[in-house]
């Protein structure tokens, strides 16, 4: 049965019909893709970035670590923080979703997320979930979440209950460390932990269609086997994604191709 759900444009939903045809991939069943870098911005090297949001001129961000945990708005052009809300020294931030006026942040291993006022970061009310928090994005009918393993879980906006499960597969085999996530073209993209690899995934069956190899993205190496890979935005009037990693000194503006 297809289910009514926003094309998002920074929160704002356009209605589609999720089952509509994924982007095509090649003769093989997956495309190849790199990254083209656009431009760079400034990020914050302490940044240990979980999750991240591209809208308007600003970036929204969830960090991660104990007692280092933020959720974050900063001005893209100069990396300028506007606001910040410091998380309990107790809470591991993680992945980072946007639904209308609401912002969801997931935690690591605490199963809470907190749902935050848009414009004024105002704490406005909690949801709980079981297991570990890794990534997060929107559809406009669903959240969906990522809990480092090869499946995605589709989450009720009201009450964070699981509406589905859905494996993600590579050529019929699993693709473990999924982290954070983006939904863009009816489809979610996917951090692959500990890897310079992002997967486009098919809501409808779990197969990836494109793996982008972001290996180019040049950063400069501060803490080995920490330094990694994660963040990922689409911004849906310019067309293009932004991407960093935790600890990165630039977020880069990008098209895959």
């Amino acid at each position: 049965m297809r289910r009514m759900v926003g094309l998002l444009t920074c929160g704002l939903a356009v209605s589609v019909f999720v089952g509509m045809e994924p982007m095509r991939a090649e003769a093989d069943g997956v495309e190849r893709l790199t990254v083209r870098i656009l431009a760079e911005y400034p990020h914050d090297t302490n940044a240990f970035t979980q999750g991240l949001i591209w809208c308007g001129d600003y970036v929204y961000e969830s960090t991660g670590r104990y007692g280092a945990s933020r959720l974050r708005q900063v001005r893209l052009s100069d990396g300028e923080l506007i606001r910040e809300v410091r998380l309990s020294p107790r809470l591991f931030g993680e992945g980072l979703a946007r639904r209308g006026e609401q912002l969801v942040q997931l935690t690591w291993r605490s199963g809470i997320a907190m749902i935050y006022d848009f414009a004024t970061f105002r704490e406005t009310g909690r949801l709980s979930y079981s297991g570990e928090g890794w990534g997060l994005t929107f559809d406009g009918g669903w959240f969906i979440m990522s809990d480092g393993s090869d499946v995605l879980t589709f989450r009720d906006p009201d009450t964070f209950a699981v509406w589905r499960r859905l494996p993600v597969t590579l050529e019929g085999r699993p693709v473990h460390l999924l982290n954070e996530l983006e939904y863009a073209h009816g489809s979610v993209f996917a951090n692959v932990w500990q890897s310079t690899d992002i997967v486009r995934i098919d809501p409808a069956t779990g197969a990836v269609t494109a793996v982008i190899d972001a290996s180019s993205l040049p950063h400069r190496s501060r803490m080995a086997g920490e330094d990694v890979l994660n963040g990922i935005a689409y911004h849906a009037e310019r067309g293009t994604f932004l991407l960093t990693g935790k600890l990165w000194p630039k977020l880069f503006e990008v098209r895959f191709e």
